[in-house]
């Protein structure tokens, strides 16, 4: 969804990477419908004892159980409908109400300094949740150019992204329409409370 530039040369620690492959796996997950591909990647994926663990291993028995055109159709009630989804899932509209107010003013003003750019072919605004996680993935590991330190990461993280996805990501967990996309929400809910707490400490 975003113009991504080469990466930042210097190499990313393992935490590090680890927040990055949870990002995009969130924003993959959100960005479209899941294709056969993702359906494979994701059953093979396992989890440890932590509760963001066994989230994810619940999310790898749900691609495991769930057929590719299930997921899709459930994809499609949750976030496009017939007129609009079950959810919008952009910042402005979570926040406000409305879609195309401030908080998208806001964002696109701090997306500048950054680099960020929306790819020309994006026709959703910038404040999308899976465009969000991108951003902070790119933040971490320089994909806009240049890895930016912690000291940004929570600055952009506190103002556009811990503002409103937790609100997002616990309404997805709990909506009756979501199976596939239960443990979906789960997995954003608990890793942006982690997130959350590591920039406060």
């Amino acid at each position: 969804m975003l113009n991504q530039q080469a990466r930042s040369i210097d190499p990313v620690d393992e935490t590090d990477q680890s927040r990055v492959n949870v990002y995009r796996l969130l924003a993959r997950l959100l960005r479209e419908p899941p294709d056969a591909p993702l359906m494979s990647i994701l059953t093979q994926m396992t989890g440890d004892e932590s509760e963001l663990g066994q989230a994810i291993a619940d999310l790898a028995k749900a691609a495991g159980t769930t057929s590719l055109a299930d997921a899709r159709d459930e994809y499609n009630v949750l976030f496009i409908g017939l007129g609009r989804g079950i959810f919008t899932p952009f910042g402005s509209y979570y926040l406000t109400g409305f879609m195309h107010e401030k908080p998208l003013a806001r964002l696109r003003n701090d997306m500048r300094p950054l680099n960020i750019a929306r790819s020309d072919d994006v026709k959703d605004p910038e404040d999308h949740a899976a465009a969000l996680m991108e951003m902070m993935a790119g933040l971490i590991d320089g994909s806009f150019g240049t890895a930016q330190p912690l000291s940004v990461q929570k600055t952009f993280f506190d103002s556009h992204v811990g503002s409103w996805t937790p609100h997002f990501f616990k309404d997805l967990e709990a909506c009756s329409s979501a199976r596939f996309f239960k443990p979906v929400g789960r997995i954003g809910r608990l890793f942006m409370a982690i997130e959350q707490g590591a920039f406060e400490m």
